[in-house]
């Protein structure tokens, strides 16, 4: 509870007093060994000093845990990075277009430890028109778990088909460069319900979708 006003005199005026001097402590130095706070974790007291220096250890922990975390995530982008080129690369080096759609899934599955994966061009067949308008009403990957009555219910069919337990997938639309209707749909699975979570972002699943539709283009026929 904040302290009544002294001869009218309130907290704010002497904060307000002692921002604006800072010099104040230097010039009554004695305070701050004087002056004792109760200790946010127990029931001692420490001094102003030690209160402050308490506080300053606290933030620099702080930081630090943020570069740490700042190194650990710079170093995960660039193995993804490598990782991806490799893929891009691997693909590139397909002599057989009809060859690409299992190279393309075995490459992902291999490489980024992918457990289910499954592809669909649309102008094969193999899938319904909700899937179709699913796909190109994506803007960006789709990332979570299915949901009954979804679009993304009919390609975690496609994902379990493969032997695997699927408790989170990202559905990633193909597409030409410049066009919004979708030729196909990449989905991909894991039985680990947090790696393919809406909160991880979808960056490096723009990626591979970018890379996966130039690949794949050349097969789908120009008017799809």
């Amino acid at each position: 509870m904040s302290a009544a006003p002294l001869d009218g005199i309130t907290e704010a005026d002497i904060a307000n007093y002692l921002a604006a001097n800072p010099s104040f402590f230097e010039r009554h130095a004695e305070l701050l060994h004087h002056i004792q706070l109760s200790h946010p974790l127990g029931h001692r007291t420490v001094s102003l000093q030690e209160r402050q220096a308490e506080m300053l250890r606290e933030r620099i922990k702080g930081l630090e845990r943020k570069i740490i975390e700042m190194i650990r995530a710079g170093t995960e982008n660039l193995g993804h990075f490598e990782k991806l080129q490799a893929w891009t690369l691997a693909l590139i080096q397909v002599q057989d277009p009809t060859d690409l759609p299992a190279r393309l899934q075995a490459e992902l599955r291999d490489r980024f430890l992918i457990p289910a994966t499954a592809l669909r061009l649309f102008h094969d067949g193999g899938c319904s028109d909700e899937v179709r308008q699913f796909a190109t009403d994506l803007l960006e990957p789709y990332c979570g778990v299915h949901e009954a009555g979804s679009g993304s219910t009919e390609p975690a069919q496609w994902l379990a088909s493969e032997g695997q337990a699927v408790a989170s997938l990202a559905l990633i639309p193909l597409r030409r460069a410049g066009q919004r209707e979708a030729f196909g749909l990449l989905a991909l699975g894991s039985p680990d319900a947090t790696r393919y979570s809406a909160e991880k972002g979808t960056e490096f699943l723009i990626r591979v979708g970018e890379v996966a539709s130039a690949a794949l283009a050349r097969l789908v026929p120009a008017n799809d």
